[in-house]
């Protein structure tokens, strides 16, 4: 026996299994329904993301920012240690929702995954030995530096013409400039600040050179072509820094009464109004 369908009844059901497949693949839907935001951060790096040697849970600015943002979403924040190269695989394979882990725009980057606005504009920065007479990052072209493996401070080595020599942690890094396994190492400011004086009182002494490796826009990264989930987290960065939300965070973890003694000058800005060079 033969059954005939109409055309009308199997334009209704492919209609119906279109809403169904677009309603799946909106994560800001998927997020809203949960009532969860997956948010990766650093799984130790102070003081974006660590774990509290008291309580281990994790804590830092970017633990903040990430429950901040899931508070101005009308979400509750899970957040998920990662190490730095996963940063970008776990949001790009949908394990996580976002990245808040210092995460700077790069070209490479920018192909896997989107970004929100650029919430400041970071720094990678250059130590070497106090003793040391160079005082251009030029003056260190072709030399070996140290930094974390698949972070932009590798990339910056690269850019400098110099030779990276990579770790899974910015301790490592250190440890290859004090035990000369490398002239330098490259990280952000606030890393770089913080090593930097704790070299006055341990080991060998280390400065920092003035000229910045390279400029970094850095923002919250999501999976690409989830339009209304980037949408949902600019409309909460530019509200949260309205507020103070971020001014605030910034000077609980960063500002001039902490260790790192930094300002944070920037607003939310789309990153199409930012002058930088772009990292491979």
């Amino acid at each position: 026996m033969s059954i005939s369908i109409s055309p009308l009844r199997l334009t209704v059901v492919a209609g119906l299994l279109a809403l169904s497949m677009g309603a799946h693949a909106d994560q800001w839907q998927d997020i809203s329904q949960r009532k969860e935001l997956k948010c990766g951060t650093f799984a130790d790096v102070p003081p974006f993301a660590a774990p509290d040697p008291k309580t281990r849970e994790m804590v830092g600015f970017d633990v903040d920012l990430c429950n901040a943002l899931a508070k101005q979403l009308g979400v509750a924040a899970k957040v998920t240690p990662l190490s730095v190269e996963a940063r970008v695989p776990e949001v790009k394979l949908g394990r996580v929702d976002v990245t808040v882990a210092n995460l700077a725009y790069t070209k490479s980057r920018g192909e896997q995954i989107q970004f929100s606005d650029p919430y400041y504009v970071a720094k990678e920065m250059l130590a070497v030995k106090a003793s040391d007479p160079g005082t251009t990052k030029a003056d260190f072209k072709g030399k070996r530096l140290s930094s974390t493996k698949g972070s932009t401070s590798e990339l910056s080595i690269k850019m400098n013409g110099s030779e990276p020599v990579t770790f899974q942690d910015t301790g490592s890094a250190y440890m290859a400039v004090q035990q000369n396994k490398s002239v330098g190492m490259v990280a952000n400011t606030m890393t770089i600040t913080k090593l930097v004086n704790q070299s006055k009182t341990e080991g060998t002494a280390l400065k920092m050179i003035a000229d910045p490796m390279v400029l970094q826009p850095i923002g919250i990264g999501m999976k690409k072509d989830e339009p209304v989930l980037l949408a949902k987290v600019n409309a909460a960065l530019v509200a949260l820094d309205k507020a103070g939300e971020i001014d605030r965070l910034w000077a609980k973890w960063l500002g001039p009464n902490t260790e790192y003694k930094l300002t944070r000058d920037e607003k939310v800005t789309p990153l199409t109004e930012l002058k930088f060079e772009l990292l491979p």
